[in-house]
């Protein structure tokens, strides 16, 4: 057997063993970069036969060859080239096939030169290995960091507000508590008149400490009935204090349209609240100037795939429409995705979160979003929602009538007294303690004050029997109302006793009722219902 016979058969069994390797081999010529080979490996990442026509200054379009951040890889940085510009090994980890398949496989590339007797490299040689699964799981690490660190964020911006809230709204319980007392005994019209719009710009500040407080809620998904145009509205006049007066904000509700027939549905308030307030912040964004974002919600009848209605049926859904520069198709299937914004300079650089906020909690109340219409005139947001229950409707729209029934208290309301009762107002706020005992007096019981739970328990040490009602606030120093509450029910003391918190939100209070309190009574106080509560327990006992 001759060598040139032996130089061929070794390149064979090299060739054979290349085809069964697991990573992918190329080599090409110097300098035109024609081919020469590739193996199985390299096929089966690629997804393709080594195209024709790629070449030096063309191996870029023909093999779909992208940075990370998806622009089309520059020529001049490809693995070949650097070989040859440095005449020696070099590795590259930042190259991502875009398949034909759609498939992305991002790739890590060691090349070489190989030289011939002369020294001149006459070809490259290149093996590449799949790190998709690295690169992936790296991502996710980065990604659940980051989720973690806005997650502790929020944590301590929802601490922060929850204790803001506290202190407002017992500064608030005052002012509605003197009003109401003033208004009782008013009888100058225009006197009362004014009075009354003091009383309303009070129960616009608690509204506003409620709403504001729904975006730092820290509970867990509460599934709730919910009047779908009171909530947009809520979010839509909180969210009218706070954009440039140039936006012009405006409601078209299906309730206005159609009083007799109001859109239920069932859902997390805090969630549906955000999902609201990222999209309207999402359209404010996208007006340069002045401009308009509409809100509108309607319950609609939708075949399948028609507005993104991922099923046929009745839907609720909640359309904002702005007047802004639109959508570009080419990342119009993105805008979902998590931390992907477009939203990169100035004031409003974005997080690349809320719109994947929106869309993960949407999905998970059974409904769809989805881009309705978008061009250089504007876009339109879809949210689609499914309707509530028939018997959530109805236990909803009876509440709601109840409570219209009752309203707040007026200069002429005639409000059940008491004849006498003795009632502990426990509140660790001087302010706060001295007017709910005022208005107590006002309605005709006796009042003992204490100032904190110590003082609390003295008290009914020695008065136990007497006491027919505590007014207990949850949120005290020392012995909060949770420890009050069961230290009474330890000693065996029976008497209702009231829990009060300036907190929107307080888990101890549900906790408490739940357990036997008569009542949460969120402040500040309505005096016709805490007149209402008294009378009641106070008959019942």
């Amino acid at each position: 057997m001759d060598r040139a016979v032996d130089v061929d058969m070794r390149v064979d069994e090299i060739i054979r063993a290349a085809e069964e390797l697991p990573v992918a081999i190329w080599m090409g010529e110097v300098p035109s970069g024609a081919v020469v080979y590739t193996n199985r490996a390299f096929r089966q990442v690629l997804g393709i036969e080594p195209p024709e026509g790629a070449a030096r200054g063309a191996f870029v379009e023909p093999y779909g060859v992208h940075t990370v951040t998806g622009e089309p890889y520059p020529e001049s940085r490809m693995p070949y080239e650097r070989v040859i510009a440095q005449r020696s090994e070099v590795v590259v980890d930042d190259l991502v096939i875009h398949r034909r398949d759609g498939r992305r496989v991002h790739l890590r590339v060691f090349a070489k030169p190989l030289f011939d007797e002369s020294g001149t490299i006459t070809h490259v040689l290149e093996a590449f290995t799949d790190i998709t699964r690295e690169v992936e799981a790296e991502r996710a690490r980065a990604e659940g960091e980051q989720r973690l660190a806005r997650a502790q964020r929020l944590e301590s911006i929802g601490q922060l507000a929850a204790g803001i809230a506290h202190d407002f709204n017992n500064l608030l319980t005052v002012t509605k508590l003197v009003v109401a007392r003033l208004l009782s005994s008013e009888r100058d019209a225009e006197r009362s008149e004014m009075l009354g719009q003091v009383d309303a710009v009070t129960d616009s500040a608690v509204a506003l400490v409620k709403n504001l407080l729904g975006f730092a809620s820290r509970r867990k998904h509460i599934p709730l009935a919910l009047a779908l145009d009171d909530m947009v509205a809520s979010v839509v006049s909180l969210a009218s204090r706070t954009f440039d007066r140039r936006v012009e904000v405006r409601l078209d509700l299906a309730g206005v349209r159609d009083p007799a027939s109001p859109l239920v549905v069932l859902g997390d308030a805090s969630e549906l609240t955000q999902v609201v307030m990222n999209l309207l912040v999402n359209a404010r964004d996208a007006i340069v100037g002045s401009g308009t974002v509409v809100v509108r919600t309607r319950a609609l009848e939708l075949a399948e795939g028609e507005g993104g209605a991922p099923a046929a049926g009745r839907w609720l859904v909640i359309d904002v429409e702005d007047t802004g520069g639109g959508i570009e198709e080419a990342i119009r299937d993105r805008v979902f995705e998590p931390y992907f914004t477009t939203k990169t300079l100035g004031a409003i650089k974005g997080t690349g979160l809320g719109l994947a906020t929106v869309h993960g909690i949407v999905r998970r109340h059974g409904g769809f979003v989805t881009i309705l219409t978008t061009s250089p005139q504007g876009t339109t947001m879809r949210v689609g929602l499914p309707p509530a229950s028939t018997d959530a409707r109805a236990s909803l729209l009876g509440a709601i009538t109840a409570a219209s029934t009752r309203g707040s208290v007026t200069g002429s309301e005639e409000l059940p007294r008491g004849n006498g009762e003795l009632v502990l107002v426990v509140d660790d706020e001087p302010l706060v303690r001295s007017s709910a005992a005022g208005t107590l007096r006002s309605l005709g019981y006796d009042v003992v004050e204490a100032n904190g739970g110590g003082q609390a328990l003295a008290i009914v040490g020695e008065r136990g029997e007497a006491i027919s009602v505590v007014l207990l606030d949850m949120v005290m120093p020392g012995m909060d109302g949770k420890d009050v509450y069961r230290a009474l029910r330890a000693q065996g003391r029976t008497m209702p006793v009231v829990l009060s918190t300036g907190c929107v939100e307080d888990e101890d209070a549900r906790e408490l009722v739940v357990e036997g309190a008569s009542e949460w009574l969120p402040k500040p106080y309505d005096v016709a219902k805490l007149a209402r509560l008294l009378a009641r327990l106070v008959n019942a006992s």
